[in-house]
Formats: structure tokens, sequence, C-alpha cells
């Protein structure tokens, strides 16, 4: 074999033995652009419409207590032709409802979409009701699609002379394909020159990312970041003024968020919510519970025979005072992980409750590198 293939090979042996022990570099948690932003003007639109439910068993609105439901029952028989002014209407077959749905972008006349009913007055179940034709206006006030159709309920509610169930809310529905779109909402997509993506998570780092990745695939700077929240891309001539090819070469690009370190606290339920960049200096927490217990007992105090007393109650205090005095000093050492911090907490043996004032107090201390948002 001649020397020079023999040095060839001994580089490539070299070079693998080298970068074996230490392995491969684990891949970033990237994702994609797609997933990352959405694009102007793709966008849905929300619709909403006031309706009448009808073939319900019983258990639609009295019409004593919702006089809406009575008045668009009426005005409903006079459109058809009956005229029930004065009338004493005494049906619990029908039901008041607001529609609500939401139209999708770039939907066309003649497609269908979903809409969700819900009662509006004092209706016990939507069960087997059918909705009349129910116009879906916009925040413009026009109609913009037509509902109509029977409901579909999830819930239900059974009841007899001494107990009810109730499993669900009976009281809302939806109906698949239960309207019909009328209008089209005008966006020209396809005669733009540029779009603008915008972050669901605003991100400085996350924005130029986004914007070098576009850049490295086109070969040229038509990415720019404006602002946290968008980043401006110009439509190369090679693509011919077709946006949409424009839109579909990038969404796809997988790009790693950077996101700022958060802990995030509800304090209704207890739940805390920690990113991954969230770091704690090495403290030392003392917690412990300071417990009050008052308790009353009442004694009766008879007088002696032929004393001529009278028999009083004396109350009987006794105050308990517990300071957990077993409790000491914990230490929370500087971490460099996600789970080195909550080991560390979880070493202390204090519950979700005790947990969120500890975080306060390490804030406080200025401890926390991390923001404390409560909700």
């Amino acid at each position: 074999m001649p020397r020079t293939v023999l040095k060839r090979l001994a580089a490539v042996l070299l070079c693998g033995l080298v970068v074996l022990p230490g392995g491969a570099a684990p891949a970033a948690a990237a994702s994609r652009i797609k997933d990352l932003a959405s694009i102007e003007g793709v966008r849905e639109n929300q619709l909403v419409g006031y309706g009448l439910v009808v073939g319900l068993n019983g258990t639609g609105d009295s019409l004593n207590n919702a006089p809406f439901t009575r008045q668009s029952l009426q005005a409903m028989l006079e459109r058809l032709g009956m005229n029930t002014r004065g009338a004493n209407l005494r049906t619990a077959n029908v039901a008041a409802v607001m529609v609500t749905a939401n139209l999708q972008p770039f939907a066309t006349q003649g497609s269908r979409i979903d809409v969700n009913v819900s009662a509006l007055g004092d209706a016990k179940s939507l069960q087997g009701g059918t909705l009349l034709v129910t116009p879906l206006l916009g925040a413009d006030g026009e109609v913009y699609a037509i509902a109509q159709g029977p409901l579909a309920v999830s819930g239900f509610v059974a009841k007899g002379d001494g107990a009810s169930v109730t499993r669900g809310v009976p009281t809302t529905a939806r109906i698949a394909s239960g309207a019909i779109v009328e209008r089209e909402i005008e966006f020209k997509l396809a005669t733009m020159n540029s779009v603008r993506l915008s972050l669901r998570n605003p991100d400085f780092t996350t924005a130029r990312r986004i914007a070098q990745a576009v850049n490295d695939l086109l070969g040229q700077p038509v990415a720019e970041p404006t602002d946290p929240s968008n980043v401006r891309i110009t439509l190369p001539q090679k693509f011919n003024g077709n946006i949409v090819d424009l839109i579909t070469d990038i969404e796809q690009l997988a790009v790693q968020p950077d996101l700022p370190a958060k802990v995030v606290v509800d304090e209704a339920s207890g739940i805390i919510v920690m990113g991954q960049d969230v770091r704690v200096s090495t403290v030392a927490i003392a917690q412990g519970n300071l417990t009050v217990t008052v308790t009353e007992d009442a004694q009766v105090s008879q007088p002696n025979p032929f004393s001529q007393g009278q028999t009083v109650v004396t109350p009987r205090t006794q105050v308990t005072v517990n300071t957990d005095d077993k409790r000491r000093l914990g230490i929370v050492r500087e971490s460099v992980s996600l789970r080195e911090l909550v080991d560390g907490l979880n070493a202390l043996g204090v519950g979700p409750r005790d947990l969120i004032s500890i975080l306060h107090a390490i804030k406080a201390a200025g401890a926390l590198q991390a923001e404390i948002e409560v909700i």
C-alpha cells in the first residue's frame, strides 16, 4: 500500500478517535416557524348571532321569566303569517340561544363552519332541540354566515321527585358544519410584495433567529426583525410574485425559540410552572408554621343544696400555640439546571402553598434570577 494512502487512513482513524469519545452534540429543541409565528392577515374572524331552538321536551324557557323568548317567538310566527299578539303562549319547548362561530381565513361562499349554541334564558336542557335559521354577524354588523340544524348536546340532566343528576352542561351544544358562509372577507394575499410574521411569544432573540434562518435559506437579506413581535420578509424576484411559495418554504424552517426565565404562579389553585432557564443562587431557608388553637369548653356550675344560688354556665378557654420547632434551616444550593433547582426545593419538604411563599421570599432576597408572574 502506498505511503500516501497510509497517511490518509491514519488521519481518518485519528479523527474518529477524537470525535467518538465526546459523542455528537445534542440537537437543540427547535420548532418550526409555522408554530412560532402567524402570517399577517391570515386570521380567523369571530361571528355571533341570536336565535331560537325548538323541539325541546319541556326543558325550554319559561315565557313568563324570559320575555325576550316570547317576543322572538311571536316575531317569528308573524313572519310565517301567524298573528299571536295578545295570545297566552305557554309553551316550554322553545329556548332563546346565542350562537357563536369562527370564520376561517379565506373561507369561500358555500363552505361550512362549526357553530356553538348556548342557552340565554332559564332553559333546563337543549337536548333534542333544533336551531332555526340564525344570521351570524361580524364585528362590522354584516351577515357572514347562516346557521341552522339539530343540536349535539354532550351533557344531560335527569331528575325525579326526590333527586336529580346532571352531567356536563346540558345548556350548551354544538352543530358540526352547522353554518353556511354567505359572505367572503376580502384579502388578496397573492398580490402582496412582502409579508410580516407575527411571533406568538414576542422575543428579540427569537425574532432575530427567524430572520437569520430565512436569509440563510434564500441566500439574500430579505428578512428583517422590526421589533420583538414582527419579522418583515420581502418577496425575492426568483419567486415571480408568488407569495404563497415563499410562505410554504419558510414556514418549515426549524428555529430554536429563546424565552425569558419566568416562574408562573397560580395563587388560586397553587400551581407553579418554571421555565428551563430559571436559576437560583445558594440560599438558606427556614420554613415553619405558627399554629394557634383556641378551644372553648362550657362547664355548668351548680350551687350547693339549700343555698338558694343559681346555676350558671362557666366557659373554659384553652389556647395552644405550636411554633413547629422541629423545622431547621435548609440550604438550596446554586442551581445550574431546572432539575437541580426542583430537587433543592423538594428537599425542603413543603407543599405548593408554602413553596409559593418561599419563591417570593427568594426573589425578594435577590437570589432568584427569574421573573415571577402571578395569574
